[in-house]
């Protein structure tokens, strides 16, 4: 394919990423209220009760329901804006590493999806112990976009970082790592996972960042084995 001929395939594959984006924000617009109750329950569990949260504009309400649907959509379309990426890097790879795509892509969506999930079990201990400052003279009157928001990035935060072990893995078998390197960089490996986490989770507190990584580097020593044992031909 020429230069030209390159940029007319990205097109179609970032327009066809799009139009799925836009057909799950459809399908999360239908159950917006349901996503948004399951946002909004790990606030309920920090600060007991069926408390609600507030908006100050009137647009706000709005601008939440519209950005809730794009959060269900994104989540929605993952797996087909992983497929559309699939198909303009696959003429690029070599037959030994296409064999590795399929189970990658699965492991990836499968990481993605265990990392929402500990993201939403860390949440409210997150936001317990950030409300937690305030004691007994601070009432909270949480604004619902600026913690609609604040919990979005805090799963996806989870999510994409939970994504470290297939670009590490997916480097070895490209042959620019090999488990020895990855073994001896364990050092590196650890203050790199805890910058990367301080810098994804949007809350800050040291909770948040020893419960995001730790299993980060966990996960780190598993991929060192399968390093090892997998690609050991």
């Amino acid at each position: 394919m020429t230069f030209r001929e390159h940029l007319v395939e990205l097109r179609s594959r970032l327009m066809k990423s799009v139009g799925a984006i836009l057909l799950g924000s459809i399908v999360g617009l239908v159950f917006n209220a349901w996503i948004r109750d399951l946002l909004i329950g790990p606030y309920r569990d920090a600060v007991g009760g069926d408390a609600g949260l507030a908006f100050l504009r009137p647009t706000e309400a709005f601008g939440v329901v519209m950005k809730v649907g794009l959060f269900g959509g994104a989540i929605l379309a993952s797996p087909i804006v992983l497929y559309q990426i699939w198909r303009f890097v696959a003429p690029a790879l070599s037959p030994r590493e296409r064999r590795y795509v399929v189970p990658l892509s699965f492991l990836f969506t499968l990481l993605f999806a265990a990392g929402l999930l500990l993201g939403y079990w860390s949440l409210p201990r997150g936001l317990d112990f950030l409300l937690g400052f305030g004691g007994d003279d601070l009432t909270p009157v949480i604004q619902a976009d600026a913690y609609l928001s604040f919990a979005m990035r805090f799963l996806l935060a989870f999510g994409i970082a939970f994504e470290f072990p297939v670009f590490t893995f997916a480097a070895a078998a490209a042959g620019v790592v090999s488990s020895q390197q990855l073994r001896k960089g364990w050092r590196w490996a650890v203050v790199g996972i805890v910058v990367g986490a301080a810098i994804l989770t949007p809350s800050g507190d040291p909770l948040t960042l020893t419960l995001l990584s730790a299993p980060l580097y966990l996960m780190y020593e598993l991929t060192i084995l399968a390093v090892k044992y997998i690609l050991k031909k």
